[in-house]
């Protein structure tokens, strides 16, 4: 067999061997790699095992070898996958390996909108401690969460997770999804109320063409003022410059942001100079814990596509 890893660097850099995937044949890996070479480099493979390279059905009808693809992640709206279904190529994701660490990264934005943490270390490191009137400078205003309703569209594990911190935490919790779960505790609305009723918003829907730009204007003048608009699923569910206009308009307080439609940040992207938003340069799912499960879930994966039993089949 042949084996190809695009944008290897997802597992290199986070110190994973892919020695074991020798096992199975040969193996080609590229740390990163450019759209238009990607046709070339699957052409003769059996197996190609990416994380945001983009297979479309063009690339993909020259991989006349090709049976199984390995998403490195839990997202897969980087492959065609009805072209995968009418062609026989089986196609594995990761499964929930960075569930909980997608779900603290939602809670980090929280707390550091509501507790100023940031904020106030580098006023006292910019001295302004030594130089206050008082034990306590209220420098900055900061608000409990426990007071706050959580608004969570999409309801898969990440959403269920965040919806259990948040309950813990004591917060009131809506949830739209398509399709509702049982989980107490958390109360089932439409889209409009979520939007309406919300304190903060966090996104955890995967990218399709019926959620594509789904945060729009209308959706941002529709929010409560003071809110806050957290996304860390895929950056193209929200119209940036929409958001940013929001944000430039105070129809909503501040926004958190872990993915870009355009990943690395481009210079002109719209939400680079925004007011009040805050940037992780999507790291929410990579703590050292949460990639060492994305190899081994990849790898299991794999062994059991080949034994005939495959697992986390999309």
């Amino acid at each position: 067999m042949k084996l190809v890893f695009l944008d290897a660097m997802t597992l290199t850099d986070a110190g994973a061997d892919l020695a074991p995937f020798r096992a199975f044949g040969e193996l080609e890996e590229y740390p990163v790699v450019k759209d238009e070479e990607i046709a070339d480099l699957i052409a003769d493979a059996d197996a190609v095992f990416c994380n945001k390279a983009k297979l479309s059905a063009q690339k993909l009808v020259a991989a006349k070898r090709l049976k199984y693809i390995g998403e490195l992640a839990t997202g897969y709206d980087n492959i065609d996958t009805e072209y995968c279904h009418r062609h026989g190529i089986t196609v594995c994701n990761a499964g929930v390996y960075s569930t909980d660490n997608v779900a603290q990264q939602v809670f980090s934005f929280i707390l550091h909108e509501y507790s100023k943490t940031a904020a106030f270390d580098a006023f006292v490191k910019a001295d302004g401690w030594v130089n206050a009137p008082t034990f306590s400078p209220l420098a900055y205003h900061t608000h409990v969460i426990s007071e706050k309703t959580l608004g969570i569209f999409g309801f898969g594990n990440i959403g269920q997770a965040v919806a259990r911190i948040a309950l813990a935490f004591g917060m009131k919790v809506l949830v739209c999804t398509r399709t509702p779960k049982d989980c107490g505790g958390v109360e089932f609305v439409d889209f409009d109320t979520l939007l309406t009723q919300s304190d903060i918003i966090s996104v955890h829907c995967p990218l399709t063409e019926n959620t594509r730009g789904i945060f729009d204007k209308e959706a941002f003048r529709k929010c409560k003022p003071g809110s806050l608009f957290i996304n860390t699923a895929r950056g193209a569910v929200v119209v940036e410059e929409d958001l940013c206009s929001a944000l430039a308009s105070g129809e909503i307080a501040a926004a958190a942001v872990d993915v870009l439609t355009v990943e690395p940040m481009q210079a002109d992207c719209p939400l680079r100079h925004a007011k009040n938003i805050t940037f992780t340069p999507h790291i929410g799912w990579a703590s050292d814990e949460a990639k060492r499960r994305l190899f081994e879930i990849s790898l299991t994966n794999f062994k059991n596509y080949l034994n005939g039993k495959p697992t986390n089949v999309i």
